[in-house]
């Protein structure tokens, strides 16, 4: 009997075993199941979105890329009319006989250059072009409005014209090179950029209802960035629009760019189907682990009551003891892996507190930690340190004692603009505030604010103090050159008012003083101009230089000639040592240029009226040195350095046009890419000198 009933206690303990481990195995399988379907179906939406958004992100790429490539091809443009106005067989052809070729010349030159119209022209009107007619009064209209570069939409509706003009030395004649949005060009930009491109001329354009980018039109025009993007119904295209406007501000054109989805859809199908098939096997190989590990957890368990409790209660000093069952062997061992584990994650933990400690101490930004009653909790070492105190000053204390906000209206803003309350109602909230020190001192920060997580609430606290004397900084700087711009400005417009009222009754030698006065008026702006251009590409890495073989002598022939309008305004003469001069050097003829027409014009505004400015040089070894002496007042003690500096202006400057501080630290910027080197010394003659050495051309030094 008693072997009767010990098979039948076995067999029913072997069916209990059986019946939980199928229970086990079961759950297992459903739950993956269930978490692998979620799983599934929240990374193919997922993926449906970031393929959406990556689609809109390309289309505002490929936009935003084809007008830098239509930017690009205006500021070609201008390089195009340079060159042109440089050569030396226009000015030929020109004064001998306009008829004799100027045409043919200007047609070889647009197919070398890929220019669509190039001409000449004298006022509103071309004399010689080649290319396709033009309406040349709307290009002078657009000349006369935006300047030497321009971006013009045609009245009658054709495509845009970038364009840029040049004055041909010692002429009134123009050249104009222009470029046209043509579908060639914008087939050759859509390959680039990887879309189908369509320029829209503004000037005609009528917002038509059937089409399907009018939407995007509209908001693109009512965006102040000017770009809008997303998904046509029509068609399953991904498409963005950017609109296209003068220097002017004025809107010409709208830039549109469509990317087809199929692309797009394709890689998302081939996701979802490895997706698909991933989670079936996953799912699959987790059903037989859980069956598996199901069966091996329901074997019978012997009490280890007193040791399971100790570890419950935290005691993780108790040691698992050993039995001989096999079942509780596996329970045993489980066990004691579950106190180790249990140690290892408790020490993990306190690890990375340790971490979080360490991450908190080490970010820029201070961050601190509030209760619902709006007492600081936790503070960094930022926060104290931005604020002046100690750590134990700031925590349990009132985040408004602490921070001490400057009031707006007699009213703290604690009171009813507080970041902290309103991030309780929304996902987050910032606000600008002026934190006054115990020192007296004020500092810019900005508090960004989380919403509270089980009561407490973290901020960030940013100091812009630096950022907003940058800020007005920049504005200074942009004042200034609005300043600069607008005198030199309305002295033209003085001569040009004096010259149109009295050109009737006015005598020849009175007019051309006027239109000198206009010369050297634009001759200043055009330096103005120049040397703003070349500090921002200065600043943006894009000084290129050209390595050729260049005579200073030519060069600085050629700036004399450029600045002689406010050499003669002021009495000044020139005095060239020429067998000093005399010297190849490598590098960019334009470049060296600029150099010399920028230490003359700074030598005209300091030398006294009626002196001279004398140039020479000499050789030394490899390398050649020239120097420009003017007689001014020199240079101020200890300044010999910081006068290359940017922004940096002289305090004895002509006072209808001090400059920008830009000229100097122009040239120095130049000739060190030369590899040479600049230097302002004032000579035992009570002169200002400024030196360049400069490397002499290899081949000719030898």
């Amino acid at each position: 009997m008693k072997t009767l009933s010990a098979l039948k206690a076995r067999k029913s303990a072997a069916q209990t075993q059986v019946g939980l481990a199928s229970w086990l195995g079961g759950g297992s399988i459903f739950i993956v199941l269930l978490a692998v379907a979620a799983i599934a179906i929240a990374c193919a939406i997922l993926l449906d979105r970031q393929v959406q958004q990556q689609a809109l992100v390309r289309a505002q790429l490929a936009v935003a890329s084809a007008r830098e490539l239509l930017r690009r091809a205006g500021e070609d443009a201008l390089s195009d009319a340079r060159v042109l106005a440089e050569r030396r067989t226009l000015a030929r052809l020109l004064d001998s006989n306009p008829d004799s070729g100027l045409t043919a010349f200007l047609r070889r030159f647009s197919e070398t250059t890929g220019t669509d119209v190039a001409a000449l022209m004298r006022g509103n009107t071309a004399i010689a072009q080649s290319g396709p007619a033009m309406d040349w009064s709307e290009i002078a209209t657009a000349l006369q409005e935006q300047g030497e570069r321009f971006v013009l939409a045609p009245s009658n509706g054709g495509a845009l014209i970038w364009g840029a003009v040049a004055s041909l030395p010692g002429s009134d004649v123009r050249v104009a090179t222009l470029r046209l949005t043509t579908p060639e060009l914008l087939a050759r930009f859509g390959r680039q950029v990887g879309a189908q491109l369509r320029v829209l001329n503004f000037a005609t354009y009528h917002a038509p209802p059937d089409d399907d980018m009018t939407a995007l039109h509209t908001r693109a025009l009512a965006n102040p960035g000017g770009v809008a993007a997303g998904k046509l119904a029509a068609g399953g295209q991904y498409a963005a629009t950017m609109v296209l406007a003068a220097q002017t501000g004025e809107v010409v054109g709208l830039l549109d760019a469509r990317l087809s989805s199929a692309e797009f859809a394709a890689a998302t199908r081939s996701f979802d189907w490895i997706l698909a098939t991933t989670s079936i096997v996953v799912a699959a190989i987790a059903g037989l682990l859980g069956m598996l590990y199901g069966r091996w957890l329901a074997r019978p368990v012997v009490a280890l009551r007193n040791v399971a409790e100790r570890i419950g209660r935290g005691d993780f000093s108790a040691a698992i003891p050993a039995v001989a069952p096999l079942e509780v062997g596996a329970l045993a061992r489980s066990m004691d892996e579950m106190r180790h584990h249990l140690v290892d994650l408790t020490d993990t933990l306190r690890r990375r507190e340790a971490e979080a400690q360490a991450v908190l101490g080490g970010v820029v930004e201070g961050v601190f930690a509030v209760d619902h009653e709006r007492r600081i909790r936790y503070a960094n070492a930022q926060v104290a340190s931005l604020l002046g105190r100690d750590a134990g000053e700031i925590l349990g204390r009132f985040c408004g004692d602490v921070l001490q906000p400057e009031s707006v209206d007699g009213e703290r803003p604690c009171e009813r603009h507080c970041p902290i309350l309103a991030a309780r109602s929304s996902p987050q909230s910032s606000a600008r505030e002026t934190l006054c020190l115990r020192d007296g001192s004020t500092r810019s920060t900005i508090v960004v604010s989380a919403p509270p997580v089980q009561g407490i609430q973290v901020q960030i606290l940013r100091d812009e103090t630096d950022l907003e004397a940058a800020r007005r900084a920049r504005d200074s700087v942009l004042g200034n050159i609005s300043h600069e711009f607008r005198t030199p400005l309305a002295a033209l417009l003085a001569s040009i008012e004096l010259l149109r009222d009295g050109l009737d009754e006015m005598q020849p030698e009175a007019q051309r003083e006027l239109l000198a006065n206009v010369e050297r008026g634009v001759l200043r702006l055009m330096r103005l101009i120049d040397n703003l251009l070349e500090s921002v590409r200065i600043e943006a890495g894009q000084l290129s230089i050209r390595q050729q073989s260049v005579d200073l002598s030519e060069v600085i022939a050629d700036a004399c000639d450029l600045v002689a309008p406010l050499l003669l305004q002021r009495s000044l003469t020139v005095e060239l040592d020429a067998a000093g001069i005399g010297a190849l050097v490598r590098g960019d003829a334009q470049r060296l240029g600029q150099v010399f027409v920028n230490l003359l014009a700074n030598a005209a505004k300091f030398a006294p009226q009626g002196s001279a400015i004398r140039i020479g040089g000499r050789r030394l070894g490899s390398q050649v040195e020239v120097w420009v002496e003017d007689e001014g007042q020199g240079i101020p003690e200890g300044s010999a350095s910081a006068i290359f500096e940017r922004f940096r202006r002289g305090t004895e400057a002509e006072p209808e046009a001090p400059g920008l501080g830009l000229g100097l630290w122009i040239v120095k910027s130049i000739v060190e890419r030369h590899g040479g080197t600049v230097t302002a010394t004032r000579t035992d003659q009570g002169r200002t000198c400024f030196t360049l050495s400069l490397p002499q051309d290899r081949e000719t030094a030898a």
